[in-house]
């Protein structure tokens, strides 16, 4: 793919695999606990958590773009905090990762919670019942049985992470070799003359990458089905 591509270009799949790798990886556990709060848990404010959590999907990606400018950029208080600790995310790669971390975050809880609403409440009080705290009872019975789900939620993200263009320039804006993913390459090579040969090529790559996430999900979750069936 390396002599198929070129540099600049390369350069892009590269920082969307890494934005979108990591995006996904930190996400996934608060998706996992947020899920099982929507899907467990009844407390004050329940709806309002859950319609924020699902906010950015319903927002234009440009508004939550700005919105996190407003707050972990170089003059909002989460960006001058992260600054003094070193940690600074406006026009970073981190950053990209965090907006597609965010923009992901919708679908993985969304996947997550059906697969925990599906798993029999009855083996969990069960087991509960039969002495083990709730922690472990999540961790032994609930989470082996939704892993499926967990799975589909993490392609999820990562798909969305991938694909995501919106909050992204406008978070970190569109810099080569620093914050310009797939789209933003795409996008970039679209407003030049003579461009569009590699923005073809781009176009190619985020679908075979996409489709290849799919099909190891699709039989990752098959193996994992069939192991539990079979236990």
């Amino acid at each position: 793919m390396s002599d198929w591509l070129g540099p600049d270009e390369w350069q892009a799949v590269a920082l969307s695999l890494k934005v979108a790798g990591w995006a996904t990886l930190l996400s996934l556990p608060l998706a996992i606990f947020v899920s099982h709060a929507l899907a467990r848990w009844q407390f004050p404010g329940k709806q309002v958590v859950n319609g924020l959590v699902h906010l950015p999907l319903i927002l234009p990606p440009v508004v939550t773009g700005y919105l996190l400018l407003l707050v972990f950029g170089m003059k909002g208080p989460g960006g001058r905090l992260l600054d003094a600790l070193g940690l600074g995310i406006a026009f970073q790669w981190t950053g990209a990762a965090l907006a597609a971390a965010i923009m992901g975050f919708p679908l993985m809880v969304r996947a997550i919670r059906l697969s925990i609403e599906a798993v029999d409440q009855r083996l969990e009080d069960a087991a509960a019942t039969l002495g083990a705290p709730r922690p472990l009872v999540f961790a032994t019975v609930t989470l082996p049985l939704a892993l499926p789900g967990i799975l589909t939620g993490a392609v999820l993200g990562f798909a969305k992470a991938m694909g995501e263009f919106g909050a992204t320039i406008t978070f970190v804006s569109n810099i080569p070799g620093q914050t310009q993913t797939l789209p933003s390459a795409i996008y970039s090579f679209l407003q030049v003359p003579g461009g569009e040969t590699a923005a073809v090529r781009l176009v190619i790559v985020s679908i075979i990458i996409a489709m290849a996430a799919l099909i190891l999900s699709e039989v990752f979750a098959r193996r994992l089905s069939n192991g539990m069936e079979g236990a």
